[in-house]
C-alpha cells in the first residue's frame, strides 16, 4: 500500500512536518517515508487533504470500564474506588467483560488509538479474563494485556493464572504483561512476589503510585528497573523521581482523570524534567473521554497553566513514540520509521474545526478531534476507512454493551442508561 501525497508528520527523534510526502507499507511494516516513492502495483491510498502521523499509543487504559462511561462524572478518586470497585465489580460476569472491552478497544480504534495499555484489573475467574482477551483480539486493536491479581490481598495472588496469560508469550497484536497491587494497595512481600514472577516471565510491571513512600519501598527491596512503569505519580518527592530515572523506569500520566478525581496536579513536567519516558492515558471512561486528543488537551493546558513551557510537539511526542518507549514499544510502534509497524493514522484536514491548518503539529494537539479521523491502519491492515470502522460488526457490539450496561446499573441499584 501506498499513502501518497500527505501532509506526514513523523515524530522520530522529535515531531518533524513533511508537505506532500509518501508512506510505502510492506507486509504490514513501513517501508520507505519519502517523496515521489515508487508503489509497483501496490493499492494507492491518496492522502491529499489528510494529515499522516503515526497511531496514538495510550499507556493506561481500564478497558474493562468501557461499559460504565460518564457513571461517575463528579466522582473523587474515593468516590471511584466506592463505586466502580466496591458496587459495580463484583456484578461484572465475564460476557460483561467481553462487551465492554470489546467496545472500549474499538472506542479506541476509532479516535485513532491504534495501541494501549489495558491495565485489567477485573480478573474474578478466568473466565473473565479470557473474555477480555478474546474481545481485544477480535477488535484489531494492538494491545498489552496487564493482568492484576482479582484483589490487593496476599491471598488474592495468581501465580497459574499470570503464568497461564504469559504463555506462549504475546499473541498477534497481544502482548502479556503483569498490572501489579502492590506496594501501594498491596503489601511489599506481595510486591516481591509479584516482581520475581514477572522478571522470570519476562513480563513488563506496571503499577498505580501517589503520594510519598511507594518508589522509595521499591528501591529498598531492589526492585526498580527499567521494566517498571509508574501511573500517575502525582506527589512524588524530587528523591523518588531520581529514583525511577536512575533505575531507568518509566511513566504513564492520565492528566484528564487526575486533575477531575482531585489525585493533584499531572507531573507530566516533572517527570520529563527529570528524564523519565513519560506517556499518557485515559485510565477510565467513567468520568473523562476516551480519546487521545482529550488527553494532549488536558495534558498541555494543565502543564502551562502550571506554569510549565511543555510544547505542542512534546505532547504529541508523549501521544505517541514517547507513550510507546514507556511500554517498551518504540522498536515497534510510535513514529514512521521504516522498519517499524505501518500503525497509521490519517485525519481530513479539511473538516471544519481543523481547517485551515497553519500548523499541523499544533492543530493535531489543540484542534483536531475523533471526528476528524479518516483511516486507521494496524500493522498495515485498514481497520477504519472513511470515517468508518471496518471489519467488526460495530451496531452488534453496541447491542451486547447496552445489555450488560443496563444489567449492570441494576444489579448495583444505579439508574438505567439511555438506550444507544
Amino acid at each position: 500500500m501506498l499513502i501518497a501525497n500527505g501532509t506526514v508528520i513523523d515524530t522520530d527523534p522529535e515531531p518533524r512536518v513533511m508537505i506532500g510526502t509518501d508512506v510505502l507499507v510492506e507486509d504490514g511494516t513501513i517501508a520507505a517515508v519519502g517523496r515521489g516513492l515508487d508503489a509497483g502495483d501496490a493499492e494507492i491510498l491518496d492522502a491529499t487533504g489528510r494529515i499522516v502521523l503515526p497511531g496514538f499509543v495510550d499507556t493506561h487504559r481500564h478497558v474493562w470500564q468501557g461499559v460504565l462511561r460518564s457513571v461517575a462524572a463528579d466522582a473523587t478518586l474515593g468516590d471511584y474506588l466506592d463505586l466502580v470497585l466496591g458496587r459495580l465489580t463484583p456484578v461484572f460476569r465475564a460476557e460483561d467483560v467481553y462487551a465492554a472491552n470489546l467496545w472500549g478497544a474499538l472506542e479506541a480504534l476509532d479516535s485513532g488509538i491504534t495501541t494501549l495499555c489495558d491495565w485489567s484489573h477485573i480478573q474474578l475467574t478466568p473466565a473473565h479474563t479470557d473474555a477480555a482477551l478474546d474481545a481485544l483480539r477480535e477488535s484489531g486493536i494492538r494491545a498489552v494485556f496487564a493482568y492484576a491479581h482479582p484483589g490487593p490481598g496476599d491471598d488474592s495472588r495468581r501465580e497459574d493464572e499470570v503464568r497461564r496469560i504469559a504463555s506462549p508469550g504475546p499473541s498477534g497484536l497481544v502482548t502479556p504483561a503483569l498490572a501489579a497491587w502492590g506496594p501501594v494497595y498491596g503489601s511489599v512481600e506481595a510486591a516481591e512476589a509479584d516482581w520475581r514472577l514477572a522478571r522470570e516471565l519476562g513480563l513488563r510491571i506496571s503499577l498505580h503510585a501517589t503520594g510519598t513512600g511507594a518508589v522509595e519501598r521499591l528501591h529498598r527491596h531492589g526492585l526498580l528497573g527499567p521494566d517498571v512503569m509508574f501511573v500517575h505519580g502525582n506527589g512524588f518527592t524530587d528523591e523518588a523521581m531520581r529514583l525511577v530515572a536512575d533505575s531507568g523506569g518509566t511513566a504513564s500520566v492520565a492528566p484528564a482523570v487526575e486533575s477531575q478525581m482531585g489525585h493533584g496536579r499531572p507531573e507530566t513536567g516533572r517527570f520529563r524534567a527529570f528524564g523519565i519516558t513519560t506517556g499518557l492515558g485515559v485510565d477510565t471512561v467513567t468520568d473523562t473521554p476516551g480519546d487521545m486528543f482529550a488527553l494532549m488537551r488536558a495534558a498541555f493546558a494543565a502543564e502551562r497553566a502550571g506554569g510549565g513551557s511543555l510544547t505542542a510537539a512534546e505532547v504529541l511526542r508523549m501521544a505517541t513514540a514517547e507513550g510507546a518507549a514507556a511500554l517498551g514499544m518504540d522498536d515497534l510502534v510510535g513514529s514512521l520509521r521504516p522498519g517499524g509497524q505501518a500503525d497509521i493514522v490519517m485525519l481530513r484536514a479539511g473538516d471544519l474545526g481543523l481547517a485551515p491548518v497553519h500548523d499541523p503539529i499544533g492543530a493535531v494537539v489543540t484542534a483536531a478531534g475523533p471526528a476528524n479521523v479518516d483511516t486507521v491502519l494496524v500493522a498495515g491492515r485498514v481497520v477504519k476507512r472513511e470515517g468508518r470502522l471496518v471489519g467488526v460488526d460495530t451496531r452488534g457490539a453496541l447491542d451486547l454493551v447496552s445489555r450488560s450496561a443496563e444489567r449492570i446499573a441494576g444489579a448495583a441499584g444505579l439508574p438505567a442508561p439511555v438506550a444507544g
